[in-house]
């Protein structure tokens, strides 16, 4: 298979349908929550050259973008998908990695954070340098938190005061040693036990 991970051109807008399609049938058949994207945003991210695209013999097989907060303090990846066809070949590692490098050159002195209840997120996250943090340590600005009104999961937040939700918040910090390996390897299991602890005490009647 010829793969290739760009940053998008004009070429790619033809593909925000599908990966707007691909992402949110993903979501319903993990049963969890995620904000819902437009075709629109996603062209408007690919124009701002904010968003990388994977594809496999010039097919749609991946895709990841890119948006910045409080003036560039904080950058966060968004999106992130596989198609169907093309999972479990590591290809969601190699698109994260290659937007995450993409984003510390764009964002040289910004803080790369992230919220999510996928655990092979979160292990590639830890793998690149991510550490768990609660989330006064991610950004304040109300706009990143209001993308999340389209999340089923979005009263939960809402009822925490934005402090709490069942996604996990992950932080990289550039000036702490870029690309350390983390002390602690991820572990998948206590990973998974405290995810299931959080929709416990979340989702209850």
């Amino acid at each position: 298979m010829n793969t290739s991970i760009v940053i998008t051109q004009e070429e790619h807008y033809k593909y925000a349908q599908e990966i707007c399609e691909t992402i949110e049938t993903s979501a319903q058949l993990r049963g969890t929550g995620i904000a819902k994207r437009t075709p629109e945003y996603i062209r408007k991210k690919m124009e701002q050259k904010d968003a990388v695209i994977a594809l496999i013999d010039n097919k749609f097989a991946g895709f990841c973008y890119i948006e910045s907060w409080q003036h560039g303090k904080f950058v966060a990846h968004s999106g992130l998908i596989v198609h169907p066809d093309y999972r479990n070949h590591g290809l969601a590692k190699k698109i994260k990695t290659f937007v995450f490098d993409y984003s510390l050159q764009k964002y040289p002195n910004a803080k790369v954070f992230g919220i999510t209840t996928g655990l092979a997120v979160m292990k590639i996250n830890s793998d690149l340098g991510y550490k768990p943090v609660p989330f006064s340590e991610l950004t304040t600005d109300p706009s990143f938190w209001d993308g999340c009104k389209t999340c089923t999961n979005f009263e939960i937040l809402k009822s925490k005061d934005n402090k709490m939700c069942l996604c996990t918040g992950m932080l990289y910090d550039p000036a702490e040693k870029p690309k350390d390996p983390p002390k602690h390897p991820f572990n998948v299991r206590i990973w998974n036990r405290l995810k299931e602890i959080k929709q416990a005490l979340f989702l209850k009647k």
